[in-house]
């Protein structure tokens, strides 16, 4: 339940975020704002080690990576 309220949460936020760079002097969103916005996995929601090219937390990235779900992605082996 937490997980999913963060997430509605998050995604509120970066609606707010959009708003204000469309038309900034209509929608005034403070910088302390800005910065408390967490990038959160689009999986799993762990708010940390996001990657933004993938949208993914790191643990997520490692088993789709290893299941071969993601092109392009190869283990490393030197």
């Amino acid at each position: 339940m937490a997980t999913e309220a963060k997430f509605y949460k998050f995604v509120k936020q970066m609606k707010k975020l959009e708003a204000s760079r469309k038309t900034p002097d209509k929608v005034k969103m403070p910088m302390r704002e800005r910065i408390r916005i967490r990038l959160r996995c689009k999986l799993c929601g762990r708010p940390r080690a996001v990657y933004r090219k993938f949208g993914i937390c790191r643990i997520c990235f490692r088993n789709m990576a290893s299941d071969g779900l993601i092109p392009g992605v190869t283990k490393a082996s030197w």
